[in-house]
């Protein structure tokens, strides 16, 4: 026997084996709950508090009840076996959970009051769904695609998407899993979880669904003025002399650097977070020259941690290192078999920040690098590793939520108020704490930059607006070869109108490389300023860091209207045209802000590509030439041009 009962805030389905509960979560937006135990839990995990709504309750009768929430319905349907829950924008149904025959096959125990859950949802032929995080493959629209809910190296999820139907679909589960957005229907499943939990929300544009998204879970900050700019990176500067050597060059030659990043294995050991003597001996000199520079210094911060750090001991004792279900602490081998931090415990994050602290922030390092911020572990078994929030299983994806905030909350605690990570992973609020996420260690090749442009955009529509790909690709390009002299080129007319400008990779030595440190534990690739590939491109790429220098007042503006609508800074076309069906099928092209209309070039040998102009006029940057919308063209660009164009000769085009 089964009930349909309705409350003030919200609607309950009780039946022998599950109990649904659905709620308002603040304005045009609803919260499921649905478990086979006895109860439901209240964590809401990264969720933040819900605001106040006109929402109300009415129960027609045994059978069916429905949620009024402003622009969004919900009616809950009593089924053959199951309830039914129908969502709708106004008289629009948008999504509609499946009638399944055997209800049991949602749940399958696992261990305690942890289930196996399947969630079913209808499938629509005419349904384009976007978001989903980070992948690096070739699909922009998901619909038709299906996807690990996990994270790793090049892939961060956020179980977070977009449907052109007009709603906003978050799944509130940081449990590692599955999803399928096939054509016969939608399936979210967990390995092991005690309730699924998930929101809808509804609104006439993209810009409403996002804005109400980021009401769920937070708000990224304005972005400092310097972070707007160029980032000179490579892994890796070895030693302090030959970083400041580089950036007394960019300084030299009038190349506007605004920060630059120390990398991996500056330090004593994995878990020690200093840096060597050896090779750094003057950390306050080095950051005070960087000042008078007017360069940033970033440095690197690994979460891994080895039985040889002198740190170990005390956190291994003190539960603030993740643990194992079974077996001993190894997790990752890199250098010898390593373990990491576990930030989801409040202890952790002190501590780690106190370190940084100490060896970093006090002389003059306000920013930090947050790489293996999955964290990567082999194998991935995660219902073996032991988190102070709760086991792998059913708390994994937090990782780089927790991460981010540890540093977050010790740069605030110093008085810090331009506070930026740069992360290689992310969860739905990570944006709050200032998280530039990029798509991590990505081959130096041109399907890797057509695919980061698909990755960047994936990004921007589930709330993370700062999100940025190493220029150039990471591994595997070697400088002294024409294609990766091109493709470079190529990378950073992206890179330019990214929301993040950085340049990194390791590039593969000459043959008559000659090694600056013998014996150093991780030696540097070849060299990777814009002065190191070739006399052809360096004039271009100057051209372009400065063009990058001077587009900071509209990339800060742009920011500025992210922190307050949740817009993202580079955005799928039919964010700003939704009108327009044409848009919704582009996934190489995109708007930089409101104005920028970029089409990068992304084949090997190409110097022309088709571009789609929405409706309006639109001004080529190069050559001032004035198109008029609704319309697709053929746009020229040699290795020295890049393709974009200004809407309604806004005042950006002055820049250009």
């Amino acid at each position: 026997m089964s009930k349909i009962s309705a409350y003030k805030n919200g609607i309950l389905f009780e039946m022998r084996d599950e109990l649904v509960f659905v709620e308002p979560w603040g304005p045009d937006c609803a919260r499921v709950r649905a478990t086979r135990n006895s109860k439901l839990s209240d964590e809401k995990w990264t969720l933040l508090d819900p605001e106040p709504d006109n929402s109300y309750v009415e129960c027609e009768n045994e059978n069916r009840a429905v949620l009024y929430n402003g622009k969004l319905r919900v009616e809950y349907t009593k089924g053959w076996q199951c309830g039914v829950i129908s969502f709708f924008n106004g008289d629009k149904l948008v999504l509609r959970t499946h009638e399944e025959a055997d209800p049991h096959t949602r749940y399958m125990h696992i261990e305690g009051d942890n289930y196996r859950t399947r969630i079913i949802f209808d499938a629509r032929d005419d349904e384009k769904i976007y978001g989903i995080g980070q992948e690096q493959q070739d699909f922009f629209n998901r619909k038709g695609c299906s996807y690990d809910v996990m994270h790793w190296n090049t892939k961060s999820t956020i179980p977070y998407y977009y449907s052109s139907l007009g709603y906003g679909f978050l799944w509130n589960n940081p449990a590692p899993g599955r999803v399928e957005f096939a054509y016969n229907h939608t399936v979210w499943q967990v390995d092991s979880c005690y309730q699924a939990d998930y929101l809808v929300c509804v609104g006439d544009t993209p810009l409403e669904i996002i804005n109400k998204y980021c009401r769920l879970t937070g708000f990224s900050p304005e972005m400092p003025q310097w972070a707007a700019g160029f980032w000179q990176c490579k892994l890796r500067y070895e030693t302090q002399d030959e970083l400041l050597n580089v950036a007394r060059r960019m300084k030299k030659e009038g190349i506007p650097c605004d920060v630059i990043v120390i990398d991996f294995f500056h330090w004593t050991e994995q878990g020690n977070w200093e840096f060597d003597p050896k090779y750094w001996p003057d950390p306050k000199a080095m950051c005070d020259e960087l000042k008078e520079l007017g360069i940033r210094p970033v440095v690197s911060i690994w979460p891994t941690i080895k039985p040889e750090s002198k740190n170990f001991r005390k956190m291994s004792d003190e539960k603030m290192l993740i643990r194992t279900e079974n077996g001993q602490y190894g997790i990752f081998d890199f250098h010898g078999q390593v373990t990491y931090i576990d930030p989801t415990n409040p202890a952790t994050r002190e501590f780690v920040w106190q370190q940084a602290k100490k060896n970093y922030y006090d002389y003059g390092i306000k920013t930090f690098w947050l790489d293996e911020a999955e964290p990567e572990v082999h194998p991935q078994n995660f219902q073996n590793l032991k988190f102070y929030i709760g086991n792998g299983a059913q708390t994994a994806l937090l990782y780089p939520y927790y991460y981010a905030k540890a540093y977050y909350d010790g740069l605030k605690g110093e008085g810090e108020t331009d506070v930026v990570s740069l992360t290689r992973a992310a969860y739905p609020g990570s944006q709050k704490f200032g998280a530039i996420v990029w798509n991590g260690d990505i081959p130096s090749t041109f399907n890797a930059l057509r695919q980061s442009i698909i990755s960047g955009l994936s990004m921007s529509i589930c709330g993370i607006p700062w999100w940025n790909s190493d220029i150039g690709g990471f591994h595997s390009g070697n400088p002294e070869t024409e294609y990766f002299r091109e493709l470079i080129v190529r990378w950073f007319q992206f890179g330019l109108f990214s929301p993040v400008m950085r340049l990194h990779g390791t590039r593969i030595r000459p043959k008559d490389y000659v090694f600056k440190n013998p014996g150093i534990l991780e030696p540097s690739g070849a060299d990777n300023e814009i002065w190191a590939f070739g006399e052809r491109n360096y004039p271009i790429l100057k051209d372009l860091v400065i063009l990058r220098h001077k587009l900071k007042p509209y990339i800060l503006k742009c920011a500025e209207n992210s922190s307050k609508t949740g817009e993202p800074i580079m955005r799928a076309m039919f964010f700003d045209f939704p009108e327009d069906k044409t848009c919704y099928d582009l996934c190489d092209q995109y708007m930089f802000g409101r104005d920028i209309l970029v089409a990068p070039i992304y084949r090997q040998g190409e110097t022309e590509r088709k571009v789609y102009l929405p409706k309006g006029k639109w001004t080529r940057t190069s050559d001032k030439t004035v198109y008029e919308g609704e319309q697709w063209i053929t746009a020229h660009a040699e290795i020295d041009e890049f393709i974009a164009f200004v809407k309604d000769s806004a005042e950006v085009l002055s820049i250009f």
